[in-house]
């Protein structure tokens, strides 16, 4: 797609621009400036297609802050939905972890729930809208049967169609309590008591502190509550009920995991290090199906030996970078995704793109010409200490700044806003993620050709 042609809604573009602005990954609108990135994208999505066959897979992102990964994730995410794949995403935090005590890991299930989307609703929120979707495929098919809600035999028809296919469920751990609770929802459901269907939705998305509060709220006795030490067996179970509800799969991203490696307490940390490490076997030796999930961190949080995933020794040979990454080669198939520095001519069209969203936004054209677009970033990345410090975000936040200068100044003096230098533009890699398959170019010689929008998705 030509970058001219694109017209995004305005609700989409003003959230887009202002988060963009403020550092911030948008949740919505993220394919309108995904530039480069085309290999990584291809095998995520080649991830996507391992799981709607059935399959599981577990990867990491791993990148500088301001890097691109946490964009890459919602980029993911808005594909995967579109493609008919339930998401649920989660930004780890000291309250937010995958174990831990008061709750820790059971709020992280709570903010996947909370931020569960599918086609139908992409920001999240989904739980209760794909249950009344499935409630209204099962009154359909007793409709087409004879059977209507005023009928005697509905509700037993409708609890014994859930029962059937919630039957392969009860083999799993915790599915029985599982099947029983998402049983109970649809009978209340048909029987429109909204107080049980409540409750139920509650223990679903594991709300109750215990088994005597969700006793009090569901009416009966269940086996479990969903809390810190089995919340990713219910994820699992999740995903299982995906494809039977008529979607094609789970993926689950988790960012921010840098949090972990700052976990100051060793027992602590290694504990979350140990249900990491059963996520990546679970995934990759079959125990779980049609289940994806992604974890986006930081380098240090992977290679650190001392506090990182690499101090953990499981995991730091299976994590490892194999001998044949020292002759630059990466190997994109394996669980780890470096994410390499963009290109100068993808930096470059990543703000010609940036140019054009913002003067559709304003209504204006001409705000800057594309020989100051070269000199802005020519000027950026020859500054000090750029090949290291200079990300994606720095580039986005600065362009959009002197854009709106510009816009509010018409008469404002360019040379001075940017402090020029006729240096060349550095084509050097950044010190922890390597270029890697992308040759060296000079900003003006050739057009960049890299964009999302150029891949056959």
């Amino acid at each position: 797609m030509d970058g001219n042609e694109i017209k995004v809604p305005k609700r989409i573009l003003n959230t887009l621009l202002s988060s963009l602005a403020a550092g911030v990954v948008p949740r919505s609108g993220a394919p309108y400036i995904a530039i480069g990135r085309k290999e990584e994208i291809a095998s995520l999505l080649g991830n996507l297609d391992e799981v709607d066959e059935g399959g599981a897979a577990v990867r990491f992102l791993i990148g500088r802050y301001g890097s691109g990964k946490s964009f890459l994730i919602q980029l993911i995410r808005g594909y995967a939905t579109d493609r008919g794949f339930l998401c649920a995403d989660a930004d780890l935090s000291p309250e937010r972890r995958l174990s831990g005590g008061s709750d820790a890991g059971l709020s992280t299930y709570r903010e996947l729930m909370k931020n569960l989307s599918s086609k139908a609703s992409p920001d999240g929120g989904a739980l209760p809208i794909l249950l009344s979707r499935y409630y209204a495929t099962l009154q359909t098919d007793l409709l087409r049967d004879g059977l209507t809600p005023e009928d005697p035999g509905f509700v037993s028809g409708i609890v014994s169609s859930v029962s059937s296919m919630l039957d392969e469920l009860e083999g799993y751990v915790g599915g029985f309590d599982f099947a029983r609770v998402l049983a109970e929802y649809f009978r209340a459901t048909a029987e429109d008591d909204g107080e049980r269907r409540s409750a139920c939705l509650r223990w679903l998305r594991g709300e109750f502190s215990g088994k005597t509060e969700a006793r009090s709220a569901l009416g009966f006795r269940v086996g479990s509550v969903i809390d810190d030490e089995n919340w990713y067996d219910y994820l699992k179970l999740w995903a299982i009920l995906s494809r039977k509800i008529g979607y094609r799969g789970l993926v689950v991203f988790i960012d921010e995991c840098v949090n972990l490696y700052k976990i100051p307490n060793r027992i602590s940390r290694e504990a979350n290090y140990e249900k990491l490490l059963s996520i990546f076997n679970d995934t990759l030796q079959g125990r779980a199906k049609s289940l994806c999930v992604i974890f986006g961190g930081t380098p240090q949080f992977l290679e650190d030996t001392r506090r990182g995933l690499f101090s953990y020794e499981a995991l730091r040979s299976r994590l490892a970078d194999g001998r044949f990454s020292e002759a630059g080669y990466q190997n994109l198939s394996a669980p780890v995704i470096r994410l390499r520095r963009l290109s100068d001519n993808e930096l470059l069209a990543l703000i010609r793109r940036l140019t054009i969203l913002f003067e559709q936004k304003e209504g204006i054209s001409g705000v800057i010409s594309p020989e100051r677009m070269e000199t802005f970033l020519r000027v950026t990345l020859t500054r000090a200490g750029a090949d290291e410090m200079v990300t994606p975000r720095e580039i986005i936040r600065d362009y959009l700044t002197l854009l709106s200068i510009l816009r509010d100044h018409p008469d404002a003096d360019f040379d001075k806003l940017i402090a020029p230098t006729d240096l060349p533009l550095s084509s050097e890699g950044e010190a922890d993620a390597p270029l890697i398959g992308s040759e060296p170019a000079s900003v003006g010689v050739k057009k960049p050709t890299v964009s999302v929008f150029d891949l056959d998705l």
